[in-house]
């Protein structure tokens, strides 16, 4: 069957390119492969490849729900051992330690607890027998917990024959030993770079935007913006502590408005800045510091704007691509309780009135207006997420519904709204949260942090088609979407490619 999505040219390709930021690389020379593990996202994965030293082509990537400690093949079978996890930040060290068939590059599962163990160490002692260091189950009364764990010795007679879920607790008693936690990131660069004269490190590409003489703008981690000529040569870079986010080019395309990354830790005090650049050579034209947190979207007009992010970080921010209106989250406070973050969520608007400006809107309260309630369902509180307004003016947005564990099922929504009182025309939901959306005028296009790629007919919400990203059959995950034309897009990924897509 042929595959409805073609990745046509790669930005930003090179060795290594699945893992990111390397922070722990070991070697198997025997058999010529080198695993390393990249690094985590805090609400997403830590990316695992497995790599040949000759070619440095891929032969397996899986992903781990828990930052990577340890990592070690076996002697003789295609398997390697992976040990992962973290404190949960109030009582438990959890964590998985997963086993990779390097033949069919699945992997499971070994720990049969729900929440695991954060494991630290691993060493193959023969052919049967496992080392696993663990932090403990907690740190309850237990000053020491974060320096010392436990030791066991796990033996299978077929480490390949080993089910799911099947180390119990008593398989990991063990007795308490000095368990310091190294940074193997530093090693990890080196083994890389010695191996890969093309390597660097790219993360999370946040926006795309392709301008009329074939250049691909890209801002990502560590990059406040950067230009790709057609050839496929980076044209300029502009270096930068956290990155850039969102992109709104001038309509000249002389410049761009640039929203930066906040700096992490200081979410509550600084508002991120937002540049201009000129797209020349990428030195900066001009800046804005708002007043508080908000998106930078380009609007309808092709005007920069701001759209205030609320007071819940990701889940109350509402960016709204190619609007008539700035769009935005605005909390009905309870009666008498003006500092509580509890609330109803509305879906508030100002008009973009006057000329074009170069410089970006801010939405002012007394000239914003609720439009409707930002949840259709009762009892159901929804989170925000990307969205675009389509051309008859209805809002097509993503969003997310929480219960106590996380994410529900079928809590992630893509939803086509009237603007008059928010009544959805269609609802499309699933299991994983979007990270990115655009439409073209019959279609709407959704990334998925879990690699997939959906498009929805924009008139009655139905999935023409649905694939996982690969990209030299290897997953990837779409961070960022900007539709180019009718059938084609860009995507940027987690890993730092920059995809010219298109769809059958």
């Amino acid at each position: 069957m042929t595959s409805p999505l073609s990745v046509d040219r790669i930005f930003g390709d090179r060795s290594f390119a699945e893992i990111g930021d390397p922070v722990l690389a070991t070697v198997d020379e025997r058999r010529g492969l080198l695993a390393a593990a990249g690094r985590y996202e805090f609400g997403g994965t830590a990316p695992v490849g497995v790599y040949g030293t000759g070619d440095l082509a891929c032969h397996a990537l899986v992903r781990s729900r828990y930052p990577v400690h340890a990592m070690a093949f076996h002697p003789t079978l295609p398997l390697l051992a992976v040990g992962t996890g973290h404190y949960d930040g109030g009582y438990h060290f959890e964590g998985q330690l997963l086993l990779l068939d390097l033949e069919t590059g699945t992997a499971i599962s070994l720990i049969e607890h729900p929440l695991g163990r954060q494991v630290l160490e691993l060493e193959w002692l023969d052919e049967q027998a496992l080392r696993v260091v663990m932090a403990p189950p907690d740190d309850w009364q237990d000053e020491i917990a974060r320096v010392e764990g436990h030791v066991a010795v796990v033996r299978r007679p077929d480490w390949t024959a080993v089910p799911a879920r099947s180390l119990t607790e008593h398989d990991l008693v063990g007795p308490r030993v000095p368990a310091p936690r190294p940074d193997g990131s530093a090693a990890a660069h080196r083994m890389i770079a010695e191996l890969s004269t093309d390597w660097e490190s790219r993360r999370n590409v946040r926006a795309v935007e392709e301008l009329s003489d074939g250049r691909i703008l890209a801002t990502l981690d560590g990059v406040r913006l950067e230009s790709w000529l057609p050839s496929g040569e980076r044209e300029w870079m502009v270096p930068d502590e956290e990155g850039g986010r969102e992109i709104v080019v001038a309509t000249d395309e002389g410049s761009a408005w640039v929203g930066l990354v906040r700096r992490p830790g200081r979410c509550d005090s600084v508002p991120h800045s937002v540049v201009r650049l000129s797209l020349a050579d990428g030195k900066q034209l001009d800046s804005v510091i708002p007043s508080s947190f908000a998106s930078l979207v380009r609007c309808a007009d092709g005007r920069p704007a701001l759209s205030p992010d609320g007071r819940n970080g990701d889940r109350s921010r509402l960016p709204i691509r190619g609007g008539r209106r700035i769009y935005f989250q605005s909390t009905l406070q309870p009666s008498g309780d003006r500092n509580s973050y509890k609330g109803e969520s509305w879906v508030a608007a100002m008009d973009l009135k006057g000329p074009a400006t170069a410089r970006p809107v801010v939405p002012l309260a007394r000239s914003a207006r609720r439009m409707f309630r930002y949840s259709w369902e009762p009892g159901e509180t929804h989170f925000g997420g990307p969205g675009v307004e389509v051309e008859n003016g209805t809002l097509v947005h993503a969003g997310t519904v929480y219960h106590g564990l996380g994410l529900q099922p079928g809590g992630s929504f893509v939803v086509r709204r009237e603007t008059t009182d928010g009544r959805p025309q269609w609802v499309f939901r699933t299991d994983r949260k979007a990270t990115t959306l655009d439409a073209d005028a019959a279609t709407v296009y959704i990334g998925y942090d879990d690699g997939e790629v959906v498009a929805l007919d924009l008139g009655d919400g139905t999935v023409r088609w649905r694939q996982h990203l690969t990209v030299g059959a290897v997953s990837a995950v779409p961070t960022a979407l900007t539709v180019t034309a009718t059938g084609r897009f860009l995507i940027g990924t987690s890993d730092g490619r920059i995809l010219e897509c298109s769809a059958l």
